[in-house]
């Protein structure tokens, strides 16, 4: 390769990595549905496949076929579930100042008996100040989820009538020989199926056991609790705490320490349980995938990529460390 050869070379390498970093940064508010898009694809690629090349369906109506189904199974349902925690959340009646004077007697309490301050009334009106921005922050998600909603049918149905065409050309861009392809299409394949199917059902079932121990303690409006404990599974390690400490703390100050400590009992020892023993035997029945690369992965990934980062978190983590597998082999071992 000659002077002029290389010139060209590494200036189109530059150019697609400038283009490459450029669309990428304008395109981080649909990301969420690119990436949803890619998740389904994964789960009904194997529908696609049997349609287009057993059946000899075109695949403009299998895309249709399979767009409607990814709707009525996937889309109805999670829309339905924010819809009727946005719901809840529009029709709780929580008052900042009757909040502010609950815990205000406790740390005075608190103080009275050990001589320790734990927050004065200033910082107390301070955090109940920002509950109205926390309210047009989930508005503003709200609308951001319904335009990746848009873009990830877009995307989908594209992708669909793509289908081999599609995969061929990432698989041939993949920077391996055949065997290590092979490799990281399968590893990609075994997370994104595990936690897309994983990590509602792990939620569902968390949600549910939830539920009934808010309704036997009588906690204040259940259902909703119960919808938040769904989504605080995706939480790394605390995952329901976020939900159930607050809540029984909340239930203690308003005069049920009784019902508060029998639901802190009841979330501790059971709903913990529960958490432990499903997550075993989903990693058993899906993907055997190491928990702290689950943990560390979902936490950089809720970071770079919002609510998807709980699927390509733990898939970015794993392929970083196949490549590393894959070069140690390749480039060390061989030269042993």
């Amino acid at each position: 390769m000659n002077t002029k050869e290389q010139y060209w070379k590494y200036s189109l390498i530059a150019l697609i990595l400038l283009l490459g970093v450029i669309l990428f940064l304008k395109s981080t508010p649909f990301l969420g549905g690119i990436l949803g898009a890619s998740t389904i694809y994964l789960l009904v690629r194997n529908q696609m496949l049997y349609l287009t090349e057993k059946k000899k369906m075109k695949p403009g109506r299998v895309a249709l076929l399979l767009l409607g189904e990814s709707v009525l199974v996937f889309l109805i349902p999670l829309s339905l579930i924010i819809w009727l925690l946005i719901y809840k959340l529009q029709n709780i009646n929580l008052d900042p100042n009757d909040l502010i004077l609950k815990i205000g007697h406790v740390i005075d309490n608190i103080e009275t008996k050990t001589g320790y301050n734990l927050l004065d009334r200033n910082t107390l009106s301070s955090i109940a100040s920002k509950l109205p921005e926390i309210g047009q922050m989930l508005m503003n998600s709200i609308t951001g989820l319904t335009v990746n909603l848009l873009v990830l049918l877009f995307v989908l149905y594209f992708m669909l009538t793509g289908g081999r065409r599609m995969e061929q050309y990432f698989y041939d861009l993949l920077p391996f020989n055949p065997q290590n392809k092979k490799n990281v299409a399968r590893e990609i394949e075994v997370i994104v199926r595990s936690n897309a199917i994983g990590i509602p059902l792990l939620a569902l079932i968390q949600g549910a056991v939830a539920y009934l121990g808010y309704l036997i303690f009588g906690a204040p409006n259940a259902l909703l609790f119960g919808l938040l404990t769904c989504f605080a599974t995706i939480v790394p390690i605390i995952g329901t705490s976020v939900v159930w400490i607050p809540l029984s703390l909340y239930m203690g100050l308003d005069g049920h320490w009784g019902m508060a400590a029998g639901m802190a009992a009841y979330c501790l020892i059971i709903l913990t349980n529960v958490d432990n023993l499903t997550r075993f035997i989903l990693q058993k029945k899906l993907a055997d995938t190491h928990p702290l690369i689950t943990i560390f992965g979902v936490v950089i990934g809720l970071s770079l990529f919002g609510f998807m980062g709980i699927i390509f978190g733990p898939l970015m983590l794993s392929i970083f460390i196949l490549c590393i597998d894959i070069f140690k082999k390749e480039y060390l071992e061989k030269q042993r």
